[in-house]
């Protein structure tokens, strides 16, 4: 396993972050693992040397919170981890269960507390921007619990650059503590965050830790999975053409190297300059092993263009652009990935390769 340390700060953490949203209970969504079908995959993770392990209050409902730290307190020691939880998104009834207002953030971070069964996360993030709660108001609270000891650093995701920029200028000026970590998408198949985000990142001195590396599974070949049948975002985001072709390029590549299309397209988000941490999001050991031999992969030029060629710009993937995405188109193949024997790798196949 690599280790980074993450933004300005001194934290070490594992290049690979266990994602847990796949972990919790089935009411909540029918791809979900339960604690027994979620131990292997955490203790794996474990001996691999993964330390970093992302959670948040909306998965399952509290349930993958309670599952997670249930599992984790059986197999590991306490101050080896790095768990980082979100806030934001609805959790119970009431007209204050969700958003980043003071009442809801310190009552949520007891809460994630209460079900992790620790006395302190090392991250708290933001799981989006707020635009109806002062940004004041949003990281005093964040502050607070920082200087009460209950997280020992906090980060934010999913937003828009000018969004992060209102955040540090609301640091600065107030001597709140600053994020040291955003978390975003990227993949293949999305890479909008390269323009302003991840420049920004780097130049203020955040890490980048990036989820969704296969694209909610598109990359990975599997379009017929639990998941993809039953969650509507994954055709919200990645139903488009372009996606479609890009997912046809992985294939291309990862059958040109004889290994998954998982491993080639997590190749390429652990080789990008601007990625500190990668999450997976793993149902499987050999999910996590994909993603782990992937950490030591790495991509020529000529793999590199027929993985990027298809790309056009798009609409952001976030909380505010839902349903109102444009269509894209791709650009012509080239040298060894124009032979006719691999173009007959194609979107009805890529489940083989």
């Amino acid at each position: 396993m690599e280790y980074i340390k993450l933004g300005h700060s001194g934290l070490q953490v594992s290049r690979l972050c266990l994602g847990t949203m796949n972990m919790g209970s089935k009411n909540w969504k029918p791809w979900i693992f339960d604690e027994a079908q979620s131990e292997p995959i955490i203790r794996h993770a474990l001996e691999k040397g993964i330390n970093f392990i992302d959670l948040a209050d909306f998965y399952s409902s509290g349930a993958g919170e309670e599952v997670v730290g249930r599992v984790l307190k059986r197999l590991a020691q306490r101050d080896e981890l790095v768990l980082t939880t979100k806030v934001g998104y609805p959790l119970g009834g009431g007209q204050n269960n969700q958003g980043h207002s003071r009442k809801h953030i310190l009552d949520s971070i007891d809460g994630s507390l209460r079900r992790l069964g620790t006395d302190y996360v090392d991250i708290y993030m933001l799981h989006y921007f707020d635009v109806n709660t002062p940004i004041e108001e949003t990281w005093e609270a964040m502050n607070s619990i920082v200087r009460s000891g209950k997280a020992r650093y906090v980060g934010v995701s999913t937003m828009y650059c000018w969004q992060l920029a209102k955040i540090l200028w609301c640091c600065e000026r107030n001597g709140f503590v600053k994020p040291i970590n955003m978390q975003l998408q990227l993949n293949c198949a999305y890479r909008e965050e390269e323009r302003e985000m991840m420049p920004f990142c780097r130049d203020q001195g955040l890490g980048v830790s990036v989820f969704s590396p296969l694209a909610r599974g598109l990359l990975s070949g599997d379009v017929q999975s639990v998941r993809n049948q039953t969650d509507f975002f994954t055709r919200e985001m990645y139903a488009d053409e372009t996606s479609l072709q890009i997912a046809e390029s992985v294939a291309r590549v990862a059958a040109a190297r004889g290994m998954s299309s998982a491993q080639v397209a997590q190749a390429w988000v652990l080789s990008h300059p601007g990625v500190d941490a990668m999450l997976v999001g793993a149902d499987s050991v050999a999910q996590l092993d994909s993603a782990i031999a992937a950490l030591h992969t790495p991509l020529d030029s000529e793999e590199r263009f027929e993985l990027e060629r298809n790309y056009t710009p798009c609409d952001l993937i976030n909380d505010y652009t839902a349903g109102k995405r444009i269509a894209r188109h791709s650009r012509a193949a080239r040298t060894l990935f124009a032979n006719p024997d691999l173009q007959g790798v194609s979107h009805d196949n890529i489940t083989a390769a």
